[in-house]
This record gives C-alpha cells, structure tokens and sequence, in this order.
C-alpha cells in the first residue's frame, strides 16, 4: 500500500511539474510576443488579422467589444481619431490600431521608439487581413507619438 500511496503521490508531484513548467517550455521554443486584441466578435477580418499574427509566432488574446465601447478603449488608449480602424491591440506597452503587418509589429518592439504605438487608418485592401497582398491598394503604417501626432513609419505601394 505505501508503494501505490507513494506512487500515485510521485505521479501527481510529476503532473504539476509539467504543468507548471509549460509556459517556460513556451518560452524557450521562442514563443512571440503577447498581444491582446480588442475585436467585435463578428469581424472576419479582425479575425483574419489574428491568425496571421498566431501564424508568425505571436501570442495572441481577443476580448470582444464593439461600437462605443471599443472606439472609447481607443482614444482612452491615444489613438487619435483620424487613425482609428476595426481592432486595437496592445504588446509590450504599445498600442497596434488594425492591420499592420507583423514586420512593422516586430519593427516597433526592436526599435522601442517612445511612442503610443502604430496605425493602419482605416481598412486598406491588400493590407494583412484585408484581401491578397499581391492586389493591395497603396497604404501607410503611422507611428502614434504620446503627442498624437503622427508620422510615416512604412509605406506600401500598390501591388
């Protein structure tokens, strides 16, 4: 009986072990950034947007909001307005308002600039999320300073 007690004991020991060393394993895979996306819950291509980034290594939460709670969680957050889209996220301080390609995302977290973050205004077609890359209309990805004003941070031409 004592062997099955401590067996079972060493069996349960070993599965909170796993358990609890799953996040570190995760890290060590190099596992991506952790970002969290607000998201009216019947966007596809909020959605969209999302798997391209899970597709690329990021770690990605969604909370649903819509109308003017999401728009309020936006200009609370010092997305000005003119730059607003479909969903806003946040990743490691910064604030990633629609579909700004994953390059620029991981540009920012390299660069660290003292900003609010980045824009995509409004929802262009060929940008990540938004339709075939190879048929994009022109776009640019804004860097948001704590100011509010905006400047260029890349640009994309026409496909």
């Amino acid at each position: 009986m004592n062997q099955d007690t401590f067996s079972r004991r060493t069996l349960l020991v070993g599965a909170a072990a796993l358990v609890a060393a799953s996040p570190l394993r995760a890290l060590a895979q190099g596992a991506g950034p952790a970002i969290h996306v607000m998201k009216d819950p019947n966007c596809g291509c909020c959605s969209a947007w999302i798997d391209i980034l899970e597709n690329d290594g990021f770690v990605v939460t969604t909370e649903a909001s819509a109308g003017t709670l999401l728009m309020r969680y936006k200009f609370d957050s010092g997305i000005p307005q003119e730059m607003a889209s479909c969903h806003t996220g946040r990743v490691d301080g910064y604030m990633i308002e629609g579909h700004v390609p994953v390059a620029d995302i991981r540009r920012l977290l390299e660069e660290h600039p003292d900003a609010i973050g980045l824009a995509v205004p409004g929802m262009p077609y060929g940008s990540p999320g938004m339709g075939p890359e190879s048929e994009r209309e022109a776009y640019d990805v804004f860097l948001i300073r704590g100011d509010g004003s905006t400047e260029v941070f890349t640009s994309y031409a026409a496909a």
